[in-house]
């Protein structure tokens, strides 16, 4: 079997997988949907002064932001550490299956659900609240995705290894995340966030994989909407997260 069909087998089990999970397919999909009705419905009609957008436009690529690292670093470090601690990943460590198949058949997966979020959020967003599609920044909104979805796949791979049980998944991956959205300015408008909470936050990736977002869908953007200095930063993210996989890496439940 040649290594496309080897990725293409386990990106299919992966969908199946997914959908095939009311939690995951709620907390990755619905629940971005949710928050963003809650948050352009509350504040979609006003402006937010310094940045020169309506809040609405700064909801869409916030939400997108959301759905995404839920979709790659949320659900690869959860669904990693079930598959680790119920012994799964240990037989299929027995398997023909290379490693390098089954890792880029999940990250295959997560950029799907990952596209098909942005497309459902975007959407939403135009119908409901009448922000306008980026056409001209298309190019750079991909480029984001796909830097962004090895990056917090990279950082699942890794946070699993710190997690010791599948019962710990949940509340130690909300520990992570939860506050980063928060201080990112994901959840609240960075004008309502201090400078230096602001300038912790640009220190993770969440908050500059969710400029980079932001620079592609803000009207007032000149150009290709390329944001490489942000880029980077989550790049080096990833590659962070990729030699920290590599090296902590186990196929065996740390318990039983």
């Amino acid at each position: 079997m040649s290594a496309a069909a080897l990725v293409a087998h386990q990106f299919r089990f992966e969908q199946k997988v997914f959908w095939r999970s009311p939690a995951a397919v709620f907390f990755t999909v619905m629940f971005p949907v949710i928050f963003l009705l809650l948050f352009a419905g509350l504040f979609g009609n006003g402006e937010i002064e310094p940045l020169g957008i309506d809040a609405a436009n700064y909801y869409v690529p916030a939400i997108i932001t959301l759905a995404v690292v839920s979709a790659t670093l949320v659900n690869v470090a959860m669904r990693m550490v079930e598959m680790r601690e119920s012994g799964r990943l240990k037989r299929m460590h027995g398997t023909p299956l290379p490693t390098w198949a089954y890792v880029a058949g999940r990250i295959c997966n997560a950029f799907v659900v990952s596209v098909l979020m942005v497309v459902i959020v975007t959407l939403i967003g135009r119908v409901l609240y009448g922000v306008e599609v980026p056409t001209t920044t298309i190019p750079a909104l991909v480029v984001t995705l796909v830097v962004g979805t090895f990056a917090f796949c990279s950082l699942g791979l890794a946070l699993s290894m710190a997690i010791p049980s599948e019962q710990a998944a949940p509340p130690i991956t909300n520990f992570v995340v939860l506050p980063l959205y928060f201080i990112s300015g994901v959840f609240a408008p960075e004008t309502e966030i201090p400078d230096g909470v602001l300038t912790v936050a640009s220190v993770f990736p969440i908050r500059p994989f969710f400029q980079a977002f932001l620079t592609a869908y803000d009207p007032l953007t000149q150009g290709a909407g390329f944001d490489w200095g942000h880029l980077a930063v989550v790049a080096a993210w990833g590659i962070a997260g990729i030699l920290l996989a590599v090296r902590f890496f186990r196929w065996s439940p740390r318990h039983g």
